[in-house]
């Protein structure tokens, strides 16, 4: 199966996108995941599809320019727009996971007619929550935290307010001690310039409603409860739609691509 490794270079950043398979195209994007998180589905999904995987601006292999810009869905949906528009393949299927989805609705909005089916997987649209301002508070905490050095208090603060379960000495484990520079820089990088744009994005919600392109609103089984299960279901109402669920919970695609791939397949098919 052939597999692509390119750049494109755009008027602020350098891009890192691959490519495999043929087929129509599928974009599968995250933020601030980036395509390694994404090469198993995309390895599964690209008997049948051109798949599109990319770093996110500022995210390992796509410098910024000005490494201090801060990342909004607005400037990420404008990447994919130029990606798709530099392949040539569109319109596009994109599914976007966690910030990818919220960079997919507004690519759906700002872009309709390169995007013919997004899913929004667990976006975490606070602005769609009652309690937002609460939310906000925790996470303008969980990033001061962060950036006065404290890592571990500020991903248990994370962990606290998605309501992810997950045990005091495994944080401690993933995220203290040595760990790689690149994960590193890239995990300062969202806490510092990508986190607070992304959950305070407001989305427009009469333009997806009235866009052609189809939003489906996914939801890992597993994710019951955790804030990103409740922003979905709190977006879909607003739209009018019912939730999709996929296998697993928010990683559900990185954790076990083999079933999946195949969902995600089957939800492409549908009308």
């Amino acid at each position: 199966m052939n597999h692509i490794v390119r750049t494109l270079e755009i008027p602020d950043a350098r891009l890192h996108y691959e490519v495999r398979g043929e087929g129509p195209l599928l974009v599968l994007v995250g933020a601030p995941m980036d395509a390694r998180s994404f090469a198993a589905a995309a390895e599964l999904l690209a008997t049948d599809h051109t798949v599109l995987t990319t770093d996110p601006r500022g995210i390992n292999r796509s410098p910024l320019h000005d490494p201090g810009q801060d990342s909004t869905p607005g400037l990420r949906a404008d990447d994919l727009s130029r990606l798709i528009t530099h392949l040539d393949a569109g319109p596009a299927a994109v599914f976007g996971s966690s910030g990818g989805a919220v960079t997919a609705l507004a690519l759906a909005i700002a872009s309709p007619e390169q995007v013919h089916t997004v899913i929004a997987h667990e976006p975490p649209l606070v602005e769609t929550l009652a309690d937002r301002e609460r939310l906000h508070a925790g996470t303008e905490d969980q990033i001061a935290t962060y950036l006065a050095g404290d890592v571990v208090g500020a991903w248990t603060k994370f962990m606290a307010q998605a309501n992810i379960a997950m045990p005091q000495e495994v944080i401690e484990m993933m995220f203290g001690g040595e760990r790689d520079p690149q994960q590193v820089a890239d995990e300062r990088r969202w806490f510092a310039h990508e986190l607070r744009g992304t959950v305070r994005w407001q989305p427009d919600l009469a333009a997806l409603r009235s866009v052609r392109t189809r939003v489906v609103v996914g939801i890992g089984e597993d994710s019951t409860g955790q804030i990103c299960d409740r922003t979905s279901t709190a977006l879909a109402a607003a739209l009018g739609i019912e939730p999709t669920m996929f296998p697993g919970g928010h990683i559900g695609f990185a954790d076990d691509p083999d079933r999946f791939a195949p969902r995600l397949r089957e939800v492409l098919r549908e009308n």
